[in-house]
C-alpha cells in the first residue's frame, strides 16, 4: 500500500511539475532560477527565444552580456536578506524591470532566487514623453501666469488714492481678476471677479474681461449690460460663468457709483475715524447666458477722506481650519476695521491671520484662488 501511494504521488508530482513549467513557459515575461553560486539553473522559453542561446549554467551576468556581477545585485541581495528585491536593468537595448525571490526548501534555507524580468521599454518611453509634455505644458502654463499677471493694475493715481491688493491663483493660472484704471482726470473705475472654475479656461474668460469691459462709460451697470451682450455673442456656449463687481469713484463730487453682476462678497466701505461701515450690495445675474436681458442697476453712495474701499472675493473667507470651520466675513472684518495701517500692510495681515487660522504654511497650497483689493480715499 506504501509503495503504491508513494507511486501516486510521484505521478502527481510530476504532472504538477510539468504543469508549473508550462505556466512558466506560457509567460510571456522573462523567468529565470538562479542559484545561490549566480548560476543559472533554469530558463523559461521566452527568455530562451529572445537570448538565442541556452544559458543553463552560465552565470547570471554572463547570461545578459555583462563580464562582471551587477553593482546592484538583487538575486545577491534576495538571498543574504532573504527578501525580495527589484531594479531596473538594460540589457542590449530594451529596460527591463527585475524582481527577485528568494527560494527556501523545506527547512527554510534559501536554495536559489527566482527572477522575472519585464520588458518596460515601451512603457519608459511613453512615461518620457508625458514628461517632456507635461514640462512643455507647465512652461506654457508659466507663460501664461506672467502674461495674466501683466494685465494686472501697475502704475493708479496715487494723488488721489491709496491702493493695495493681493492676487493669489490657487493654480499656475486662476479664475480671479480685479483692476483699477483711470477713466479721467476726475473719474477712477475698479472691478474685481471671479469665474468658476479655475485654469486654463477661467483664465481666458478674465482676458476677455479685461479686454471687452467698456472703460470710457461713466455708468457701471452700462459696463456690465455691455459686458453681458459681449459674452453671450462670443462665448455663447460657455458653461463657465463671470461674477464681477464694478465701481467708479467720482473723485470730484467724492460718491462711488457701483454696480454687480452676481458677485457675493459684497464689498465694504468703512472709516477708522468716522465710524462708518456700509456694506455695498446690489443684487444683479453673473455675466452668463442664464437670462436674455441682465438689466443691471447701480446705486450712488458718498465719500469722504480716509474712506476705505475693500474688495474680495470669497476664497479668503472659505479658508478652513483643522475643525472645518470657515476664517469667516467676522475675522476679516475684526482685521479690516482694528488698527488702522496703510493698505499693504493691512492686506498682509489678512493674510497671516488667514494662514495661521487655517494651519497653512505654504500659501501656494491653497484650494481656491484668493484676491483682495484695499482702496483709500486720499
Amino acid at each position: 500500500m506504501d509503495a503504491l501511494n508513494n507511486k501516486l504521488y510521484f505521478i502527481d508530482s510530476t504532472k504538477h511539475k510539468i504543469f508549473v513549467e508550462q505556466i512558466i513557459n506560457g509567460m510571456h515575461d522573462w523567468v529565470r532560477v538562479i542559484d545561490i553560486n549566480d548560476n543559472i539553473i533554469f530558463v523559461n522559453e521566452s527568455m530562451a527565444k529572445a537570448l538565442g542561446k541556452n544559458v543553463i549554467g552560465e552565470k547570471c551576468y554572463e547570461a545578459i552580456g555583462k563580464s562582471e556581477p551587477c553593482e546592484n545585485c538583487t538575486s545577491r541581495k534576495a538571498v543574504f536578506e532573504g527578501t525580495i528585491q527589484a531594479k531596473e536593468e538594460i540589457i542590449g537595448d530594451r529596460i527591463f524591470s527585475v524582481k527577485s525571490s528568494p527560494i527556501r526548501d523545506e527547512n527554510g534555507q534559501i536554495t536559489a532566487v527566482v527572477e522575472v524580468l519585464r520588458d518596460i521599454t515601451e512603457m519608459k518611453k511613453m512615461q518620457k514623453k508625458i514628461l517632456e509634455h507635461n514640462q512643455k505644458l507647465q512652461s506654457e502654463l508659466n507663460m501664461a501666469r506672467r502674461l495674466q499677471c501683466s494685465l494686472l493694475p501697475k502704475e493708479l493715481p496715487q494723488d488721489k488714492i491709496d491702493f493695495s491688493y493681493v492676487y493669489r491663483p490657487c493654480e499656475a493660472i486662476g479664475g480671479d481678476f480685479l483692476d483699477i484704471f483711470k477713466i479721467d482726470d476726475e473719474h477712477i473705475g475698479i472691478y474685481i471677479a471671479d469665474v468658476s472654475g479655475h485654469g486654463v479656461p477661467a483664465s481666458m474668460l478674465t482676458v476677455f474681461l479685461r479686454s471687452s469691459i467698456n472703460k470710457k462709460t461713466l455708468s457701471p451697470a452700462e459696463a456690465l449690460n455691455q459686458l453681458y451682450k459681449e459674452f453671450n455673442r462670443d462665448y455663447y456656449d460657455q458653461e463657465l460663468y463671470i461674477t464681477i463687481f464694478y465701481a467708479i469713484i467720482d473723485t470730484k463730487n467724492k460718491n462711488i457709483i457701483y454696480s454687480n453682476a452676481g458677485h457675493n462678497a459684497s464689498p465694504v466701505l468703512f472709516n477708522h475715524e468716522s465710524h462708518r461701515f456700509d456694506i455695498l450690495r446690489i443684487p444683479g445675474v453673473p455675466i452668463s447666458d442664464w437670462v436674455d436681458n441682465p438689466g443691471y442697476t447701480e446705486k450712488s453712495i458718498s465719500i469722504e477722506k480716509g474712506d476705505r474701499l475693500f474688495m474680495y472675493t470669497d476664497g479668503i473667507v472659505e479658508l478652513r481650519n483643522n475643525k472645518g470651520e470657515q476664517f469667516g466675513e467676522e475675522r476679516l472684518l475684526n482685521i479690516l476695521l482694528g488698527e488702522k495701517m496703510p493698505p499693504a500692510m493691512t492686506l498682509d495681515r489678512i493674510i497671516e491671520a488667514a494662514m495661521e487660522f487655517a494651519n497653512i504654511k505654504n500659501f501656494n497650497k491653497i484650494i481656491d484662488d484668493i484676491t483682495m483689493a484695499l482702496l483709500e480715499i486720499l
